[in-house]
């Protein structure tokens, strides 16, 4: 794969790589990358395995190639303290708990030691802590170099260290940042190197059209709005028609949530449209923000803080303008409803002519790796999705020995139908005894919360081991527990299907409930299926099933992450064996001795316990 890959960065190719658990992809990519004398950057799916890079693989090749290659990390801005926003949150004092100001107070001292100001380096306050949005900033609110404390900015380091390094480690949602919006500092990566590696390429197609896209929430317009009040207070007192003007922005936004209801979910434009208040709502919104826009441009040269109101309120007026005049042909609008906010989205249905786009203004070489790339031998879905038909692929299975390491099972007596109200009590029914024989130490994947919820109600009382469940912590101090434990069941839905690395006994089962196929009234899809049906292509075999399957290899890559690993992975889809499709799907997964018998399970626990 080094080879490959390598052979890759010298004729400035485009490879896509598929590399299954235990093949070392993230080495074979690290040293041609280190080899190549040239600057690389290396785009990561996670922070988690960004930071794994840079603090143990990174170090680890260039010892090993006695390598003089300089190396950068670099995260997006709302990762680093903000010197200016931490110094300011402690002089106004509006945090809303004592424990936020002890928290506010850890943070100063932490900024007065760092040389990175990461927050990841802070474990005294926790990553989801309120109070980090006081001490950071974001690219709305950031005052550049207008910043009285751009000197000690820690995003200007970083970026800095980034610029000279060789190798500099980001995030693919950092690198669409970079290409969509040139930020200052950052645009000057991409131009000046010579390969990207994009490491967790499966991800890419997601992001990418997230990011072409665009949207507006109400969460910023509020903050905005309160923002407004704050700067014109600071600047010198306040302005009563301004003051008016930014209440009349937070009631449009707050109005614009109500019209939306009371149910949380994904919907479509039309959908919204039909609720009672919506057209109108959005229309003063638009207005409100019109009539904000103007008077706080005319107010900007009074203070750095209003010229930077200025800008998210002229960015925010560009984004809905768009969002109400998308084109429906190539884009699709919907919304999404959370219990306190709302958020307008405008998705393009393709990213490939985009991405296309961003590689074709300078010659370099393009690699794309992670373990689910290919449907079976076909990777015809992935260079689809991003435009590069004429990439090279290749694929290197596992070298683990899945025939005698794991054991598939695929239950008998399930309901047929995998939306029966009653599948998910029969998944559990089927998996206990499984639990019993595998002395719990089992992940539980679900493709709806829905689901999770009903199996946790049903288990709660029915085993003995140590129950997790996704919601009641974060994802990182659930495994960090369920490591710890040794013999807990988690139960999990989306985010544990990937990026979760539990190796040795901890972990022996994995139970999967259905095929993982995304919910076709989720509207981005729904949009996406009308225009490949429209073009006279398959939807269901074009584009819902290798995304089934890609979702489905990752979720069983759970299972076996190491040579001395060994473990059940049990399917309780019956369309695995009842459709067509079933077979390439199980064609796709690494080669494991199915059964359908329970005995057959029993003993193969039986023997790993002996």
């Amino acid at each position: 794969m080094a080879q490959a890959i390598h052979g890759a960065i010298e004729r400035t190719g485009i490879l896509v790589a598929e590399a299954g658990t235990g093949t070392g992809k993230t080495f074979a990519y690290l040293v041609p990358a280190l080899l190549a004398g040239a600057k690389v950057i290396v785009s990561t799916g996670t922070k988690t395995l960004q930071d794994q890079l840079f603090d143990r693989d990174l170090p680890a090749v260039r010892e090993s190639l006695a390598s003089g290659a300089t190396a950068a990390l670099l995260k997006g801005r709302a990762n680093y303290v903000c010197v200016y926003r931490l110094e300011r949150a402690a002089r106004e004092a509006r945090l809303g708990s004592r424990e936020e100001s002890a928290q506010l107070r850890r943070i100063e001292r932490f900024a007065a030691l760092t040389s990175s100001g990461d927050r990841a380096d802070l474990a005294d306050v926790p990553e989801d802590a309120a109070v980090w949005a006081h001490a950071t900033s974001t690219r709305e609110n950031c005052l550049g170099q207008e910043c009285p404390r751009y000197k000690d900015c820690f995003v200007m380091r970083a970026r800095k260290n980034a610029l000279a390094a060789d190798v500099v480690v980001v995030n693919h949602h950092l690198f669409f940042a970079d290409v969509m919006l040139r930020d200052e500092g950052i645009a000057e990566l991409l131009p000046a190197c010579n390969t990207v590696i994009f490491d967790e390429a499966h991800q890419l197609p997601e992001t990418a059209r997230m990011f072409f896209g665009d949207s507006v929430s109400t969460g910023q317009l509020l903050e905005l709005a309160r923002d407004a009040r704050l700067e014109l207070r600071a600047a010198g007192g306040a302005s009563p028609e301004l003051d008016r003007l930014a209440a009349r922005l937070d009631k449009a936004a707050r109005d614009l949530r109500l019209a939306l209801g009371d149910d949380a979910g994904r919907f479509g434009w039309p959908q919204a449209l039909r609720r009672p208040g919506f057209a109108e709502a959005l229309q003063r919104l638009g207005v409100a923000l019109e009539t904000l826009a103007e008077p706080l441009a005319e107010q900007a040269e009074r203070s750095e803080g209003l010229a930077s109101c200025a800008r998210r309120a002229s960015e925010a007026r560009a984004r809905l303008a768009r969002l109400i005049e998308a084109d429906g042909s190539r884009e699709v609008r919907w919304v999404e409803v959370f219990a306190q906010a709302a958020q307008l989205h405008v998705t393009p249905l393709s990213c490939a002519e985009l991405f296309r786009r961003q590689m074709q203004d300078h010659p370099r070489a393009w690699i794309f790796t992670s373990a689910t790339l290919a449907v079976g031998e076909d990777f015809s879905h992935f260079t689809r999705e991003l435009g590069i038909a004429e990439a090279a692929t290749r694929r290197w299975a596992s070298p683990f020995d899945f025939e005698r390491q794991a054991l598939l099972y695929l239950p008998q007596g399930l309901p047929p139908d995998p939306n029966d109200p009653s599948f998910t009590d029969a998944v559990v029914e089927a998996a206990l005894p499984v639990l019993r024989s595998s002395g719990g130490r089992a992940f539980l994947l679900f493709t709806t919360l829905r689901a999770l919820r009903r199996a946790h109600e049903l288990l709660r009382e029915r085993i003995e081991h140590p129950l997790l469940v996704q919601g009641t912590g974060s994802r990182s101090e659930l495994l960090a527990r369920f490591r710890t434990l040794g013999n807990a069941v988690l139960l999990g839905a989306a985010s544990f299907w990937e990026g979760v690395d539990v190796r040795g006994e901890a972990l022996s089962l994995v139970v999967i409930d259905k095929l993982p196929f995304a919910p076709p009234d989720d509207p981005v899809l729904a949009a996406r299926i009308e225009a490949v049906r429209a073009q006279g292509g398959n939807p269901f075999s074009e584009l819902q099933l290798p995304q089934a399957v890609l979702q489905l290899k990752q979720g069983a890559g759970r299972l076996i992450r190491d040579e001395t690993d060994r473990g059940v992975l049990m399917l309780c889809d019956p369309r695995l064996l009842s459709r067509s499709y079933g077979r390439l799907i199980l064609q796709s997964l690494p080669p494991m001795r199915a059964t359908r018998r329970l005995e057959d399970v029993e003993s193969f626990f039986a023997k790993i316990a002996a």
